[in-house]
């Protein structure tokens, strides 16, 4: 079985979840993906650090895909030497490791809902093009548990979802948006 080809059109993608669904999509073609969106993914993630100067020490590349924003952040400085980047991505792992050379854990949304990322601590944490993907209904665990993780969290989304509610812990301090993709910073907050 062959996807639909995506090159020619990033929308094209949203056929194949059509198609598929989101995790048979992913399933079926995960070892081969690539992020249409590249391209203005890097551009993106070049402004966001050229002005909101993000802590890149120990960043989680959460939904990791392919690496593109793993490669884009080595490129902008992050991960060099003691910093690391992280990919976490239940479905692309293959394509992950052979576009960065490194090993991608393999856990989902709601793995990392119900507390896989227990005791671990990021200065960064971006999910692009993702977290529109998921089921509604665990978005509030994920970021309780994004939450312990890390206290700063950025959003790339072709869209204006997800929501991200104050009362889940999360304020967005800032959005950039380039070819209609978004960039929004979040900041923990403690809520009383």
């Amino acid at each position: 079985m062959k996807p639909i080809d995506t090159d020619d059109e990033p929308d094209a993608l949203r056929l194949q979840y059509e198609k598929y669904g989101v995790e048979g999509y992913y399933s079926e073609f995960g070892a081969g993906y690539r992020n249409p969106h590249e391209p203005v993914i890097r551009r993106l993630l070049g402004s966001v650090v050229e002005k909101w100067r993000p802590d890149l020490s120990s960043v989680l590349d959460l939904a990791c895909g392919s690496g593109e924003v793993t490669l884009a952040l080595r490129d902008l400085g992050a991960g060099l030497g003691a910093g690391k980047i992280c990919g976490i991505d239940p479905h692309t792992g293959e394509a992950f490791f052979e576009r960065t050379g490194e090993q991608a854990e393999a856990l989902s949304f709601e793995q990392i809902a119900t507390g896989a990322l227990e005791g671990r601590h990021y200065s960064l944490i971006v999910c692009s093009f993702a977290l529109h993907l998921m089921d509604e209904s665990w978005l509030p665990a994920l970021l309780a548990a994004l939450l312990m993780a890390s206290e700063s969290l950025l959003i790339l989304t072709p869209h204006k979802r997800p929501e991200i509610r104050r009362e889940w812990g999360w304020i967005m301090t800032d959005e950039m948006i380039i070819d209609r993709v978004r960039a929004r910073l979040y900041k923990g907050i403690l809520i009383s």
